[in-house]
């Protein structure tokens, strides 16, 4: 049987299509990199919403360096956008935001990594035998 769409789930969905169109639209901060809201992650009580960020580094700087001023930038924003939230979302409360580094991305470019390195091996190692 497949699993219901609860009213959580609809309400992080819409939490995070807002939330992308108004940090890419809205937020006008320069040291500020390419922010994708990958999930968003609703309490039962609808008192928190938890979101999951990647942080594309367009700067002259490492990654872990570009995610860690981003995500301060955003909490910095957090009145702002939970504000502007409330103007196009329609809840009683609005969730309190609390922005965390999605490193699933990183995660999951390091295992790709690995895996074409085996491969690479692997065929180097064959000879042609197969």
């Amino acid at each position: 049987m497949a699993r219901e769409y609860s009213r959580l789930d609809r309400v992080g969905d819409q939490v995070q299509r807002e939330l992308a169109q108004l940090i890419q639209r809205e937020l006008k901060d320069p040291r500020l990199g390419m922010v994708t809201v990958n999930a968003v992650r609703i309490s039962k009580d609808l008192m928190y919403a938890d979101v999951y960020v990647t942080v594309l580094n367009i700067r002259d700087m490492d990654d872990e360096q570009a995610a860690l001023e981003s995500l301060q930038i955003l909490e910095g924003a957090r009145g702002f956008l939970r504000s502007e939230l409330g103007r196009r979302i329609k809840l009683r409360v609005m969730p309190e935001l609390r922005f965390h580094y999605d490193e699933s991305v990183g995660y999951a470019q390091r295992m790709n990594a690995l895996i074409a390195k085996a491969r690479a091996r692997d065929s180097s190692g064959n000879n042609g035998q197969t």
